[in-house]
This record gives structure tokens, C-alpha cells and sequence, in this order.
């Protein structure tokens, strides 16, 4: 998900992207919206992301098809988004790689409305070359998610990029193992508001021997982290509670307040 940081051109479509545009069937839009094929690219683009907003995905599909073919770098984002998730189209995961790889290979000029667009690109084909897409030609290659994730966390300061990054440098993915390192993009995305960052950094100090402070900086994040997260920092949390005695719990309670005013 986005953060607080994003702000949200084209000057062709890539051929990939017509092509897979102009094999699609579409139905008309609600005449009553007042938008059609004709109307501008942001047009289009407002329209999508409010159709989809209500649910009425295949209407979006449209619009972002439409506004993509007119250059909309934000709708080609938002359809490669509906095909990564399979939302309104089915479920592709390499037409979405093929989409995101065409706005990262384009390109952005400094201080662009779409860097939002771009950045996320990058990290969402991080996650692709991490993993490989099953039955595609897009393979494994750490080497490759390792360097998207340091350019999203270096170059624009991405909070998701720098936590993945750290997770990586932690591993030893992608390149040797490197603690010291990934405690900085640890200690960089926490203050970049990453709940996440911060539970993962309080235990890596906490297995260094800062029992307390690692055990608080995992408790500040239990109250910060979205949904999806809660599962694995509460267990983490839990385990690390369970090992400290109890005097380490007292002070980790007491330096939970401290440890979330931080910058």
C-alpha cells in the first residue's frame, strides 16, 4: 500500500500495450456518467478509479484501457493492478509484469506526477523477480529484486522498498548477508512510519542483546501495523515477551511511549 510521502507524460504507448489494449472486448460506458472513449485521459482515469471504487469493475477496465491508450501512465498502473489481482479481468500475473516492466522502462522525469506510478513499478516487479510467475518466462532472480528494491529505497525513499530490502540483506538474498546494513533501511523505514520495519528492527536488536529496547520497539509496532501484519508481529512479539525476564518487560513498557514519539 501507499504512503503518506507519494504524490500522484507518456509520450507513446509501447507496442505491447496496445496490442493487449486492442485484444480486449469492451461494452459501453453509463451514458448518464458523461464519459466515453473520446473524452480525455484523466477523464477516463477518474471514471476508472471510481467505477472500480464502487465495484463496477469491468467499467474500469474500460476506462484505464481507453486512458492507457491515450498515454495515462496512472491507468496503465491501475490496470496492471486489476490484472495482478485479478480484479474485473482475469487473473495474469505476467500481462501485469509485462505492464509494470513498460512503465519502469520508460522512465521518470524528476519531480513527475507519476514517480507514484514508477515507483511502484519497480517494487511490484521486485516482488515478480523474487518469486517468478509459474508457466511464464519471468524466473527467479534475487539479483534482480535486490536491485529494484535499493533503487525504489535509495533513489525515492520508499518505506515497502526499504523494509524489503532490509528483509533481504537480513536473508542473505540477492547478495551476501549484511546486518549492519539492513538495520539502516530497517531504522530508515521505521522512521518513514513502517510498523512493519519497526517490529523487524526491534528484533534484530533484541537478538543482539537490547532485549528491552527491542522488545519495545516491537510492542510500539503491534499498535501501528495494518491488518495483514498484525498476525506475524504479535507472534514475533510474543515469543521475544516470552523470553525476556521480568524486569526486561517492566523497562520495555515503560520505553514503548519513548520509542514511538521517535522520528
Amino acid at each position: 500500500m501507499g504512503n503518506g510521502w507519494m504524490s500522484s507524460a507518456i509520450v507513446v504507448l509501447s507496442l505491447a500495450v496496445a496490442n493487449l489494449i486492442a485484444a480486449q472486448s469492451c461494452h459501453a460506458f453509463d451514458i448518464k456518467a458523461g464519459v466515453s472513449k473520446e473524452s480525455g485521459p484523466f477523464d477516463l482515469f477518474k471514471f476508472g478509479f471510481n467505477a472500480q471504487k464502487n465495484g463496477q469493475t469491468q467499467d474500469a477496465v474500460e476506462a484505464y484501457r481507453y486512458a492507457a491508450e491515450k498515454g495515462h501512465t496512472g491507468s496503465r498502473w491501475a490496470l496492471a493492478n486489476m490484472y495482478a489481482d485479478g480484479d474485473g479481468v482475469v487473473k495474469n500475473d505476467y500481462e501485469a509484469f509485462k505492464i509494470y516492466s513498460e512503465i519502469a522502462n520508460q522512465g521518470v522525469e524528476p519531480g513527475s506526477e507519476d514517480t507514484v506510478y514508477f515507483v511502484n513499478a519497480l517494487v511490484s516487479l521486485a516482488g515478480y523477480y523474487r518469486t517468478g510467475i509459474p508457466g511464464s518466462p519471468v524466473k527467479a532472480d534475487l539479483i534482480q529484486a535486490r536491485q529494484l528494491y535499493f533503487q525504489a529505497a535509495s533513489a525515492f525513499g520508499y518505506p515497502d522498498a526499504q523494509f524489503d530490502l532490509a528483509k533481504m540483506m537480513l536473508s542473505g538474498e540477492g547478495g551476501r548477508r549484511n546486518v549492519q546494513q539492513a538495520k539502516k533501511w530497517l531504522n530508515v523505514a521505521r522512521k518513514n512510519g513502517h510498523p512493519g520495519a519497526m517490529a523487524l528492527f526491534g528484533h534484530v536488536i533484541f537478538d543482539e542483546g537490547q532485549t528491552a529496547r527491542g522488545l519495545a520497539f516491537m510492542t510500539a509496532a503491534m499498535d501501528k501495523c495494518a491488518p495483514k501484519d498484525c498476525k506475524w508481529i504479535e507472534d514475533m512479539q510474543e515469543k521475544a515477551f516470552s523470553l525476556a525476564d521480568e524486569k526486561e518487560r517492566r523497562v520495555a513498557v515503560a520505553l514503548v511511549p519513548q520509542v514511538q514519539q521517535q522520528p
